[in-house]
């Protein structure tokens, strides 16, 4: 019986279909909009989403592996064309392993109109500040994109792109996804009680204290390998 090879970042890859069902379950994101990626410090590769796939159909082996030059290392598909934007994160940030980049309705309706997403609940600090910025305007797929996404985000884990979507980062997509689904949240919020009046914003020492609150929020886990490193138990 012949022993099947094991894939180049096998659970990286599991990961990302996994939480890629997620988005879709979750109403994240629409069709195969969006895309994910987890990145390996150790080799330097980045595994990501293929391009125009629909998330129920993607298979660990179609998951890409690159390197954050974009030269594909390992897959037979072509990846994420956001795949730059991704990179440009982890070349430039110590604290990202894991990144989600979705089209979520009510985040991609504020940056719609080009605002930031304020406090208007404690919970936008699990963005990592008072407020998500959002990002200028650039096509999707450029190296324009990535630039303004990443000087947008600076101190933050969260940030809107222009009349686009929001990218998310995390020590793992498990976390990513958790600080997505509570912008999401934030955000319809916001767009609810700006329906009804203004809603009234923490002010930013509030917010800076919740920031400092939510360093130690949740349980303390160990550092675990494979399926359960990336949530996926």
């Amino acid at each position: 019986m012949t022993q099947q090879k094991k894939l180049l970042m096998e659970e990286e890859r599991k990961a990302i279909v996994h939480y890629g069902k997620k988005l879709i379950e979750s109403g994240l994101t629409t069709g195969t909009g969006g895309n994910l990626s987890i990145y390996d410090p150790e080799t330097g590769y980045m595994a990501i989403k293929p391009t125009g796939i629909d998330y129920f159909e993607i298979q660990p082996e179609d998951v890409v592996i690159t390197d954050l030059n974009g030269n594909i290392v390992d897959g037979r598909l072509k990846p994420s064309s956001e795949y730059e934007m991704h990179a440009i994160v982890y070349r430039n940030r110590d604290d990202a392993r894991a990144m989600i980049h979705t089209h979520a309705l009510y985040l991609t309706t504020i940056a719609c109109l080009r605002w930031d997403l304020p406090a208007v609940d404690y919970l936008v600090a699990h963005a990592g500040g008072k407020n998500v910025r959002c990002a200028e305007y650039a096509t999707y797929g450029t190296k324009e994109l990535a630039e303004n996404a990443l000087k947008a985000m600076e101190g933050r884990k969260a940030v809107l792109l222009a009349n686009h979507g929001v990218n998310v980062i995390g020590d793992t997509l498990e976390q990513a996804f958790a600080v997505l689904e509570q912008l999401e949240f934030c955000a319809k919020l916001y767009w609810q009680a700006k329906a009804i009046g203004e809603p009234v914003i923490l002010p930013d020492e509030e917010m800076e204290h919740m920031v400092f609150r939510f360093k130690d929020y949740g349980q303390k886990k160990k550092p675990q390998q494979g399926r359960e490193q990336h949530g996926i138990i």
